[in-house]
């Protein structure tokens, strides 16, 4: 039965009887990777879809996300599903800026992506206009295996992150660029 448990990899490092020693990066990446908090912004059909990930058979809870935030002060992964009307657009971004440093972003489906079929004048053409974006997950909508697939790759991203990166020039004019402070 012991066999079955799946644990998480040590980061590398050296170990001695006793004691085992690695960088903080490799440490701070694991615990984030594993203990994300998303905050679900569902509008359309993928949000339908991303109930059945989080429901028993998918079950996203088993790679770290067993918490939903519905409040952005809580929340360090921001799960954008469905179509996003440019009327919501400020509100996004909003959540998106009360969100605490470090914070990600997944694009589900391909309405958040690239405003899917909705080629209208009310419609925005992919959340990236008016925030950064980490993960895309295309499909209209997406399956909840593709959409595990992407919290694996945010996963991915998070734990080999640098501490400081938020810090560095690149992130600081990435931001600029976005007009967020």
């Amino acid at each position: 039965m012991s066999s079955q448990i799946k644990t998480a990899e040590a980061p590398p490092g050296i170990e001695g009887q006793g004691f085992f020693a690695t960088t903080l990066d490799s440490v701070v990446g694991l615990a984030r990777k594993n203990s994300i908090w998303p905050l679900p912004f569902a509008t359309s059909c993928c949000g339908i879809e991303f109930m059945a990930t989080m429901a028993s058979h998918y079950d996203l809870a088993r790679f770290g996300s067993e918490r939903l935030s519905f409040t952005p002060r809580q929340a360090d992964l921001l799960m954008v599903m469905g179509t996003i009307a440019k009327k919501m657009g400020p509100v996004l971004r909003q959540v998106y800026e009360q969100m605490a440093e470090p914070r990600w972003v997944i694009a589900v489906g391909a309405c958040a992506s690239s405003g899917g079929i909705f080629d209208t004048y009310s419609v925005l053409q992919g959340i990236d206009r008016v925030i950064p974006v980490d993960v895309y997950v295309p499909g209209c909508p997406p399956r909840p295996e593709q959409i595990i697939d992407g919290v694996m790759r945010i996963q991915d991203l998070i734990g080999k992150e640098s501490i400081r990166r938020r810090n560095s020039p690149e992130y600081l004019k990435l931001m600029e660029e976005y007009m967020i402070k």
